[in-house]
């Protein structure tokens, strides 16, 4: 099992952290990196002493066994980067698969004022090509940097060896590519930086565009939503032009400096034969070393745009896993267990991040197998009231509790398990009917999601498909009526069996005749649970043992029916207005 790791540390340490799994993969990479740079060093030293001792003494059988040796050398280095290769970018998808395993359960950690502020398109790019540029450099930058290091430092100490006044000429030189790395480093990353948030804009256009492609040809606005598109993809394009302008900026200056290496050292080199401070055999074994000591350092230059589109990802990945979720559980939070249902509000006041307050001094109590209806305007502090009691929200001040317990101070799995919630728009899986049902329980057997379709009064249905339970349903339920889907919802909370029973406004959604078939399934549901009901008509909370008018921050009037009609306040009047409308 997998140590935790600390995102707070230096983004390196993260990085590296995620390695440590695959240690046996990246020892094998990088020891065959190893062998990789020691070859390419032997090669100039080998042709020296050939050129200096083996031609000149006439050892020509030697000269071909050290040529035959040679080219067994680089047969051994085409199979070191078949490994390379292979093993690296294994490696890199471990590493990369790790990450977005620990991104993805942590955005199911966060809260959902998270994904109130942040778009689902602009998510999925955080966990799909942000990674992908994270895996290129988990695969290519270790070896790369160690081949390129490894190389470029032995050609250097070898150089001195031949001699130290050539190999110093070259020496002065790298500081004026690492010169050139470093003030063009910060505009390529920048820029890159921003690619990404592009990108992100594309992906989430994308996924508007195609979950709401229907509603755009339903409306005729296809044209919309391309030029919608077209703005998304020109931002893209202007950051693209501004990266490749600060990329081109570095590899034009990269260039010139590799390429002015040869050129000085046949210049210097030249001065020097003049001096007979150098041989010829010297001067051929010292460029074809230069050869040896640039072709890293323009690999280092190529790695440099993957360095940046990596560290680009990593950075908006850590900004992900560095997000801390606004509800926590409580250190030392108990388990929740054997809920009767008993619910309590005591002095809520609750408003979101823009401080307009919702709900102000909320006092409800609710009985163990109450069925509490919540009626009034839209925008009144209905569904907030509910979303409170399971924590997807936490209250600014007071407190709600379950059987006398602050729901702060249990486990949020343990609170959530006890609550089956049940909405206007359910969500559907992409899947079959038997795996949405089971979703309300996921270790249920066939025969116990057959059962909780029969009592959402549904099975009947279901047999009439194609497949039966195993009828694929599309994205988001699109095979499925409403009708079906909710009841499959209604289904999916049977086999769940809780306790408490939170219906938002479940069938406002709905034509009379669906909403009376789903109705009776809904109060075989809420019998002998504690039960809060959102409703739009009033007619379906007629008989709720009470029913509270939240209006205005709070609840303004509560009652059963027939006191609340006496009383002819609001209630009275949202019912008188819904009479005529009907």
């Amino acid at each position: 099992m997998r140590k935790t790791i600390d995102y707070a540390a230096p983004p390196l340490r993260v990085f590296l952290r995620y390695f440590r799994p695959h240690l046996r993969l990246f020892t094998i990479d990088m020891l065959c990196a190893v062998a990789v740079a020691v070859i390419d060093l032997l090669f100039p030293f080998v042709s020296r002493r050939c050129m200096q001792v083996y031609l000149p003494q006439g050892a020509y059988r030697t000269f071909f066994l050290v040529m035959a040796v040679i080219v067994a050398a680089y047969v051994l280095k085409s199979v070191l980067y078949y490994v390379i290769t292979v093993v690296g970018h294994y490696m890199g998808t471990l590493v990369e698969t790790d990450m977005r395993r620990d991104i993805f359960l942590h955005l199911q950690s966060l809260s959902f004022s998270f994904f109130d502020r942040n778009r689902t398109g602009v998510l999925m790019s955080r966990v799909t090509s942000d990674l992908f540029d994270i895996t290129e450099l988990a695969h290519h930058g270790p070896e790369n940097i160690l081949i390129c290091t490894l190389t470029i430092l032995g050609s250097i100490a070898i150089m001195f060896t031949i001699q130290w006044k050539l190999a110093l000429v070259l020496l002065i030189l790298v500081p004026a590519s690492v010169g050139v790395t470093i003030c063009t480093r910060t505009l390529m990353m920048k820029t890159n930086v921003e690619v990404k948030k592009k990108t992100a804009v594309i992906t989430a256009a994308i996924e508007s565009g195609i979950s709401g492609v229907r509603t755009a040809k339903a409306f005729a606005n296809e044209q919309a939503e391309a030029e919608k598109f077209d703005q998304s993809n020109a931002l893209y394009r202007s950051a693209k032009r501004g990266y490749y302008g600060a990329m081109g900026k570095f590899m034009a200056c990269m260039e010139f400096c590799m390429g002015i290496m040869p050129v000085a050292v046949i210049a210097a080199g030249g001065v020097l034969i003049m001096r007979e401070e150098l041989g010829y055999v010297d001067l051929v074994t010292f460029t074809l070393y230069v050869s040896t000591f640039v072709s890293p350092a323009r690999k280092l230059a190529m790695f440099m745009e993957m360095y940046m589109q990596g560290k680009a990802g990593f950075s908006r990945f850590l900004e992900i896993m560095r997000t801390q979720p606004e509800i926590r559980d409580a250190d030392g939070a108990e388990v929740l267990r054997n809920v009767r249902g008993e619910i309590e509000y005591r002095d809520v006041s609750f408003s979101y991040s823009d401080g307009v307050p919702v709900l102000t001094d909320v006092n409800l109590k609710i009985a163990q197998g109450e069925t509490f209806a919540l009626v009034g305007p839209s925008g009144g502090g209905k569904t907030t009231l509910c979303q409170l009691l399971p924590r997807f929200y936490d209250v600014c001040a007071g407190s709600v509790t379950v059987d006398g317990h602050d729901v702060r101070t249990v486990t949020q799995a343990s609170l959530r398990r006890s609550i089956g919630i049940i909405q206007q728009d359910v969500f559907m899986f992409a899947d079959t009917i038997r795996e949405n049902i089971r979703y309300g329980r996921p270790d249920a057997t066939d025969a116990e999601v057959e059962q909780a379709a029969r009592r959402a009064e549904i099975h009947d249905e279901i047999m009439a498909m194609p497949d039966g339970y195993d009828t694929y349903i599309g994205e988001r339920g699109v095979m499925l009526s409403g009708g079906q889907k909710q009841r499959v919802s209604i289904a999916r909370v049977f086999l769940k069996d809780p306790p408490i029973l939170v219906l938002d406004e479940a069938t406002s959604a709905l034509d009379s005749v669906t909403e009376q078939r789903i109705q009776a399934s809904l109060e075989a549901l809420s019998r002998g649970r504690t039960c809060i009901v959102i409703a739009h008509r009033l007619s379906t909370i007629r008989n709720a043992d009470r029913i509270a008018v939240v209006e205005g921050e709070g609840i303004v009037e509560m009652g059963t029916h027939a006191q609340l009609m006496e009383k002819n306040g609001v209630y009275a009047a949202l019912q008188r207005a819904q009479t005529l409308t009907d």
